[in-house]
């Protein structure tokens, strides 16, 4: 019962995202191909909120839920590694046509053929930490 907020916030933003399309395989299509701006006001209102809050966690101190303090620790710069990752991370997002998130989103709405790429999305998590170390970061 812990946790029963974060299921339930969780079932309302899958609605959300449905509702706004963002599960739409033809909204991705579009983004992909610049023919409309939807997904790129998606994206960009994502990254600005995650700044916004990012800083009022920084400024407030705020704590988990445990009450543990929230430790941000900076990332080293690698432009290799970042282009690398997007191209590889976009390149999947296009030939399936979602993104991680709203894949489960879409199991919700019944499209349980999603469940394949879920599959591989998991296989190419677990092969990327095999090879993780030897991977130049």
């Amino acid at each position: 019962m812990k946790y029963l907020k974060f299921i339930i916030a969780g079932i309302i933003f899958g609605i959300v995202m449905g509702k706004a399309e963002i599960i739409s395989w033809f909204r991705i299509y579009e983004m992909f191909r610049f023919e409309a701006f939807h997904m790129y006001g998606v994206i960009g209102s994502a990254i600005i909120l995650g700044i916004i809050f990012i800083q009022l966690i920084k400024k407030f101190k705020l704590k988990s839920i445990e009450g543990n303090d929230i430790s941000i620790t900076p990332k080293d710069m690698g432009i290799v590694r970042y282009i690398v990752g997007g191209i590889i991370f976009g390149l999947g997002w296009a030939m399936v046509g979602a993104c991680p998130g709203p894949m489960f989103v879409l199991i919700g709405y019944g499209y349980f053929t999603i469940l394949f790429v879920i599959l591989g999305a998991l296989i190419g998590t677990f092969f990327y930490g095999v090879v993780r170390g030897k991977l130049p970061h």
